[in-house]
């Protein structure tokens, strides 16, 4: 059947996922459902998965890209949290090297800021002990002087001094990709752009999904003794389906994050700072030559699938650069590009929405399907060996959870501690191919082992790439993945495969003609489909470049 993971492969992954009974049916492709299938597949529960969009196309793309330490909680005091989630980010951080980085963060100490020079000192020292940090990333303070060397264009006129400590910084979707493929490489079968419309009871108990193409808008039926709804913010609307939706429902905010060049924006130290207006923490962080800053946090309750900035969310965060880097004076035209993300937080009926829950959370539903919500990407993993101990035992498989010691896919280099001198040995062999040592840097860097695959490409069909008029690393990293990642559309390459569409627009613009004519070739597609992709990624370059309110404002004028 080819690639277990291709995408000219889907309809037959969908075939075979309704000629079955399968134990357990995910619905949901972000970080949390593809943790569930993979814990599930391990422990030996035959596992499928569903996606209405392509794999991480919600929240799981759209976050802060860093695998958090929790510092946040030890302000709130949630010391079991700290603890859990500093271990967790070392679980990842071994598993997948190649899509998670330390990285050093500075912490500045601002006169009426939230953070004094004691307080700070002891609640990284504490964070340390609790996250249980390796001795060589464990924090240090810094006096004013040496707070300035680390990053000059802080505010000098309220700085007191700083601390130093370590988060990760990841590639959120790179990440639930790499899950998601280690989870089919064991026997999944996950298909994206395969929507759950409505379920199917028997004597009242849920005993399977009826799933909609979204290209060809066949049904399928597929029946699991199982069903986990792992949708993130649409979990929700599936539990209204199934009637269900009682006591706990989610409560949306919205993130935004802006993209500048590191020319407008030349950060050299990542910063977590106050913002001036109401005392918010902010991220401001350098990242292959731009510097991104966020997040906003505010309640949304508009399109929950294109969740779009506002003029307002983009003022916000260049008012709170411009404030703790008043030399910078940023102005909405530095603006190259911007993401959004929905934050489904938990609340409870009668409750006030100060009393909002961050943590995830679990709901059973008299027909059998369980729901679950909240939580965070770093905790991607013990949320899904809690849903999967649940599913175990009510299918009588009692296998403990193994995760925390399986590497994900391109993950397995030897641990964090080679990952420099197998980024130099790959780098060395892409160069070799032809490749330039940034072209092959980049490819190593974004597919760690599975680099070998994409190498391969290049050897073997890279003269195919002049046809399409492509370069041999575009051309490798798009072939690859159609038939290994399963990119079924060019906005999947643009944004989730390469992260492109946050952190190189430009590069977009100049490879969306040829990307779109070798797709076309491949899926066969009428001038109707081509037209149509053509017009998502032409979306997608405005949702990243424009708020959504100036838009309207525009299309307001022409109309008058």
């Amino acid at each position: 059947m080819g690639n277990p993971f291709s995408s000219i492969q889907r309809v037959n992954y969908l075939k075979e996922m309704s000629n079955q009974e399968l134990d357990l049916l995910v619905i949901g492709g972000g970080i949390t459902g593809a943790g569930i299938a993979l814990d599930a597949q391990v422990r030996g529960i035959k596992t499928g998965l569903i996606e209405m969009q392509d794999f991480g196309a919600g929240t799981s793309s759209r976050s802060t890209k860093l695998v958090h330490g929790g510092l946040r909680y030890l302000k709130q005091f949630e010391v079991k949290l700290v603890a859990e989630v500093g271990k967790e980010r070392a679980i990842v951080y071994e598993n997948a090297p190649h899509v998670t980085t330390p990285e050093w963060m500075l912490l500045p100490m601002i006169e009426g800021g939230t953070f004094g020079k004691l307080a700070t000192s002891f609640g990284l020292k504490v964070y340390d002990f609790l996250a249980g940090v390796r001795k060589s990333e464990r924090r240090f303070m810094l006096n004013k002087q040496q707070t300035m060397e680390k990053e000059p264009l802080l505010r000098k006129d309220k700085l007191k001094g700083g601390g130093v400590y370590v988060e990760y910084k990841t590639d959120d979707a790179r990440l639930t990709l790499e899950i998601m493929k280690e989870a089919v490489a064991r026997g999944v079968l996950a298909v994206n752009y395969a929507k759950a419309d409505g379920f199917i009871y028997e004597n009242k108990k849920i005993v399977g999904v009826k799933v909609v193409d979204q290209f060809s808008g066949e049904v399928t039926e597929i029946r699991a003794k199982k069903i986990v709804n792992a949708a993130g913010p649409w979990v929700d609307t599936l539990r209204e389906k199934d009637n269900s939706k009682k006591g706990k429902y989610l409560h949306l905010t919205k993130g935004v994050h802006l993209v500048f060049d590191e020319s407008r924006f030349p950060l050299k130290q990542a910063v977590y700072f106050d913002t001036e207006k109401d005392g918010r923490m902010c991220f401001a962080i350098p990242r292959d030559g731009k510097t991104y800053v966020g997040t906003t946090d505010t309640y949304y309750k508009s399109d929950i699938t294109h969740p779009r900035m506002t003029v307002a969310d983009r003022e916000y965060i260049i008012d709170a650069v411009n404030y703790m880097f008043p030399e910078v004076k940023l102005k909405a035209k530095d603006v190259e590009s911007c993401w959004t993300g929905l934050r489904p937080l938990i609340h409870e009926e009668g409750k006030s929405a100060s009393e909002i829950s961050r943590k995830d959370e679990i709901f059973f539903s008299d027909s059998g399907l369980i729901s679950i919500a909240g939580g965070k990407l770093t905790g991607y993993r013990k949320m899904a060996e809690r849903i999967v101990g649940i599913v175990g035992k009510d299918l009588g498989i009692n296998k403990p959870c193994t995760t925390e010691i399986i590497k994900l896919s391109g993950g397995d280099i030897g641990g964090s501690v080679n990952l420099p001198k197998f980024l130099e040995e790959k780098t060395k062999e892409g160069m070799q191919l032809g490749l330039t040592k940034k072209e092959a840097l980049k490819l190593t860097k974004l597919y760690g082992t599975n680099v070998n695959k994409v190498y391969d490409i290049i050897r073997t069909k890279g003269a195919d790439a002049k046809r399409y008029g492509l370069t041999e690393e575009v051309f490798g990293a798009l072939v690859y993945g159609i038939e290994e990642e399963m990119v079924a559309t060019p906005v999947d390459f643009f944004n989730r495969r390469t992260g492109a569409i946050f952190f190189n627009i430009d590069w977009v613009r100049s490879w969306k003609e040829p990307v779109l004519q070798y797709m076309k070739q491949r899926f066969n597609w009428t001038a109707e489909e081509v037209n149509s992709h053509k017009l998502r990624v032409d979306q997608e370059i405005e949702h990243a470049t424009v708020p959504v309110d100036e838009v309207v404002e525009v299309e307001r004028k022409n109309a008058i």
